[in-house]
């Protein structure tokens, strides 16, 4: 469909005051989920899906991630938000969904934030988790 926005988990609220129709989805592991917390979208508004973009410890490649994510029966016209820990693999999820032809952001810092880009993650910002 297009170029993939990128938007610092700083910035998300702000983003979603003008963007009512978005999702989020969270690509990361189970383990990750389990261990680490999860990003609690409806405490923004929106509602909040978990798929692994990677699985496992060894993070093998999801081959059915795009069949998971068809599977969870989001409308189109909605924006997919999509976070995994620094942003790398959110970023990879978020381009194969785009080909799905849908309209798709990368959460660029991630749920604990990225050295590479320098963005805090959601947690450190502030933002809902559970």
């Amino acid at each position: 469909m297009g170029e993939i926005l990128e938007i610092p988990s700083a910035e998300i609220i702000n983003y979603l005051s003008t963007n009512k129709e978005a999702v989020l989805v969270d690509v990361r592991t189970k383990e990750e989920w389990e261990t680490i917390g999860k990003p609690n979208g409806e405490a923004l508004g929106i509602s909040t899906f978990f798929i692994s973009y990677q699985i496992g410890k060894e993070r093998v490649l999801n081959k059915n991630f795009d069949k998971e994510f068809s599977n969870l029966n989001i409308s189109p016209s909605k924006t997919i938000l999509f976070i995994c820990r620094s942003g790398i693999r959110s970023l990879h999820a978020a381009e194969v969904v785009n080909r799905l032809g849908y309209e798709t952001v990368n959460i660029s810092g991630g749920f604990e934030g990225s050295a590479a880009s320098g963005d805090a993650g959601w947690k450190e910002n502030g933002l809902p988790c559970t």
